[in-house]
């Protein structure tokens, strides 16, 4: 039998810090899909469609319309913008 002296095994995980790492992945996942957006403005309403998809309570309960319509924006541009998020998050649309 082979003996896999791996530090993955030998180590134990400590939950916190798994947790923070997970939170930075997440956090800068974020920051890099709204940073993606070519002008101040274009973050924003990105920053907005990420509020919608992750705590809408935070906007208000706005839909997508509502967003695209505040922004200058159609509805199916504001929508390619939350399946855009979905998608990078990992999220299930």
């Amino acid at each position: 039998m082979k003996n896999n002296n791996d530090s993955f095994f030998a180590e134990p995980v400590d939950p916190k810090q798994e947790a923070r790492f997970l939170a930075l992945e997440v956090v800068c996942r974020l920051f890099i899909w709204m940073a993606e957006g070519a002008s101040l403005e274009e973050r924003g309403v990105r920053a907005t469609v990420a509020l919608y998809c992750v705590r809408p309570d935070l906007i208000n309960e706005a839909t997508l319309e509502e967003i695209g319509n505040m922004a200058g924006r159609s509805k199916q541009a504001v929508h390619q913008l939350a399946d855009s998020f979905r998608e990078t998050m990992g999220m299930v649309s």
